[in-house]
C-alpha cells in the first residue's frame, strides 16, 4: 500500500462530497489515524452528519448511527439482556455501540446520563453490561456531531467526556464558490452512498502504525512540552492540560506530519493541529475575555519555537 496515494485517495473522495473544506478535512483524517475520536460541532445544516456517514464509507468500516434524542437511554447505545423462554436464560442483545464507527449524532441532546455511557466505550474500547465486561469490535471510532449550547434541547457534555475526544472541529459556511457549487450540483448525502471504500480494517490498523512511527526529535518534544507547560502556568487557562491531553497533541501532530508525506514531525504540524485537539478541554481565564480557540491561538504565538 503506497501511504501517499491512499492518503490523496482518501481526502479526494471526502472533498468530493464536502467541498471547499481541505483543512477541516485533513483534521478529521489525522483523528481517524491517530486512534482516536472525533467531535464536529456547528450549527445545523452544514454538513455534520453527511461528514461523518462520508468517512465512515471511505474507511470502509462497519458503521452504526445513532439519533441522540432527549429520551434515549444508556440501554439503547450498550444493549441489554432478555430473557427468553426457550432456553429459559437471559440472552444478551448488543446494541449499536458494537460496530467500528459509531455516529452520535446530536449527542449533546442525549441527557448527561446517556452521554456517559459512552465514557467505557470511547476510553476502554469495552463496554460493562450486565455484570460482564464485553470488548467492542476494532477498530472503534465515535464520530459525534454537537449542536451549540445556544440551541433549544442541549446539554453540555461532561468534561469527562470532552476529554475523551482526541479533536473537536467546526465546518462553518461555505465560501460562496462552494456554496454555487453545492446549490448546483447534487444532493450532498446522496452522493456518500456512491463513495468507494479505500481501506479496510487491516488497512486502516498499517496506517495507524505508520503513525506511531514517525519520529519526534527532543527539540520537538521539548516544543511540545512548553506549550504544555504553558497552559498550566495559570497566565491562560483555569486549569492546564493533562498528560493524556499531552499525549494526544503528539500522536494528532505526528498523524499530521504523515498526511503530508514526512517521516518526521515539524513545529508547524503541532501548530497546525493544536486547536482543535485542545481547545475544548482547556477554559480561559473570565479576565481573557477570549474564547478557548482564540486563547491557545494567543498563547502559541507567545511560547518560542525550538
Amino acid at each position: 500500500m503506497n501511504t501517499k496515494t491512499t492518503i490523496n485517495t482518501i481526502l479526494a473522495h471526502l472533498g468530493s462530497v464536502i467541498v471547499g473544506k481541505p483543512a477541516q478535512l485533513q483534521d478529521c483524517l489525522a483523528c481517524m489515524l491517530a486512534g482516536g475520536h472525533l467531535l464536529i460541532e456547528d450549527v445545523p445544516g452544514v454538513g455534520k452528519t453527511t461528514l461523518a456517514h462520508a468517512l465512515a464509507k471511505t474507511l470502509g468500516l462497519q458503521f452504526a448511527r445513532v439519533q441522540f434524542t432527549s429520551d434515549l437511554m444508556p440501554a439503547d447505545l450498550t444493549g441489554v439482556a432478555i430473557y427468553e423462554r426457550g432456553s429459559e436464560s437471559f440472552v444478551f442483545h448488543p446494541g449499536p455501540v458494537f460496530t467500528q464507527i459509531l455516529l452520535a449524532d446530536e449527542i449533546n441532546r442525549a441527557s448527561p446520563r446517556t452521554q456517559s455511557a459512552l465514557l467505557e466505550a470511547m476510553e476502554e474500547q469495552q463496554i460493562s453490561v450486565e455484570g460482564e465486561t464485553r470488548a467492542l469490535p476494532q477498530p472503534f471510532f465515535v464520530i459525534a456531531t454537537q449542536n451549540p449550547l445556544d440551541q433549544i434541547g442541549t446539554y453540555t457534555l461532561p468534561e469527562s467526556q470532552m476529554d475523551r475526544f482526541l479533536m473537536r472541529i467546526s465546518l462553518g459556511y461555505p465560501d460562496r464558490a462552494s456554496e454555487r457549487q453545492l446549490l448546483s450540483g447534487l444532493v450532498r448525502r446522496g452522493l456518500v452512498n456512491t463513495l468507494p471504500p479505500t481501506l479496510n480494517a487491516s488497512q486502516l490498523q498499517e496506517l495507524q502504525a505508520a503513525v506511531q512511527a514517525v519520529h519526534a526529535s527532543d527539540p520537538l518534544l521539548d516544543y511540545v512540552q512548553d506549550l504544555i507547560d504553558a497552559t498550566r502556568n495559570g497566565q491562560w487557562f483555569v486549569q492546564g492540560l493533562s498528560p493524556r491531553a499531552g499525549i494526544a497533541l503528539l500522536r494528532v501532530a505526528k498523524a499530521r506530519a504523515l498526511l503530508q508525506g514526512r517521516d518526521y514531525v515539524a513545529p508547524d504540524d503541532v501548530q497546525d493541529v493544536i486547536v482543535p485537539t485542545i481547545a475544548h478541554r482547556l477554559v480561559p481565564l473570565p479576565r481573557a475575555g477570549r474564547d478557548s480557540e482564540a486563547q491557545v491561538r494567543a498563547m502559541v504565538e507567545a511560547v518560542p519555537l525550538p
